[in-house]
């Protein structure tokens, strides 16, 4: 059987490279876009969440029944609760108000719980959506920060799989990466 999985989360990942050409057209090389969109949860953060996960799993700082806790303004999010969701764990996903409600309510379908904050307020300021997140970890026992923005794990994935996935696609005949930031 072809392309059949035994897990959801066995879909992160492998996704297709396509050839633009009518946005390079007259350029005398050949650009690719990394297609991400196509991961399970819908964007290239499924792989990040996966990683943190496996990461807190096998140092033991995430244990059966355990939750996950996190800040995240949607992508981050999805791609934790799915994981989450296949894994056993609750969630728990704090989201500044200016999220849209279909962000929310999709995060809600994966059974996580959404706390909605402020978005006007500081980074340290006790109402900001990272500050509320450090917070309900010390509130709930066997509970993990997935810390997304200051977590190894972000670029591990891409270290470990994202990177070498392209360089397999283009048969390591490759000049220039060029990538969006984020977290």
């Amino acid at each position: 059987m072809r392309r059949v999985y035994d897990s959801i989360l066995d879909c992160i990942g492998d996704t297709p490279l396509v050839r633009l050409h009518k946005v390079t057209a007259g350029l005398k090389c050949k650009v690719y876009a990394k297609v991400e969109f196509m991961n399970p949860a819908g964007s290239i953060k499924d792989r990040v969440a996966k990683q943190i996960i496996e990461d807190y799993e096998s140092e033991g700082r995430l244990k059966k029944g355990g939750t996950i806790i996190e800040g995240t303004s949607g992508n981050t999010g999805a791609g934790l609760a799915l994981v989450a969701a296949d894994r056993g764990y609750k969630s728990i996903f704090v989201m500044p108000d200016k999220q849209s409600e279909e962000k929310r309510a999709a995060l809600r379908a994966w059974g996580s719980k959404v706390v909605i904050t402020p978005t006007d307020v500081e980074p340290d300021d006790p109402r900001s959506y990272y500050k509320v997140s450090e917070r309900l970890v010390t509130e709930n026992k066997n509970s993990c920060y997935a810390n997304q923005y200051h977590n190894p794990s972000n670029p591990k994935a891409h270290y470990l799989n994202t990177g070498p996935e392209i360089w397999e696609q283009l048969d390591g005949k490759i000049d220039t990466l060029i990538a969006g930031i984020g977290t």
